[in-house]
């Protein structure tokens, strides 16, 4: 897994993203059908979400968001965004995450 930093410019809401940001922070999957990778990684940030409350997870097909995937400069699934309560992108990461890599990616956007 690749993890980048804050992001600063780039912002996401709910209509983009197909689902209601969570209360606290989103994690955001791109994903594509045929991807191994990305099963494993909806399981761990899926599990993630449900130990950390106020923690939403989406999942988006790449294929199918075309536009959005080359807006965020997504090259490869699975591509995980974390988010803030306000949508704005805190952490990046590509390829197939550790759950304590998601874990300490949330801690830079829970804010209480």
């Amino acid at each position: 897994m690749t993890v980048g930093e804050r992001d600063g410019s780039a912002r996401l809401g709910a209509d983009e993203i197909g689902a209601a940001l969570g209360a606290r922070a989103t994690l955001v999957q791109f994903s594509s059908a045929f991807c191994q990778p990305c099963r494993a990684t909806r399981r761990t940030l899926a599990e993630v979400a449900g130990m950390v409350q106020g923690v939403a997870h989406v999942e988006i097909d790449a294929e199918a968001r075309l536009e959005l995937v080359r807006r965020l400069g997504v090259l490869r699934t699975p591509t995980v965004l974390v988010l803030d309560r306000d949508g704005a992108v805190v952490r990046r990461a590509t390829g197939q995450p550790r759950k304590a890599d998601v874990i300490a990616a949330l801690g830079a956007a829970v804010r209480d």
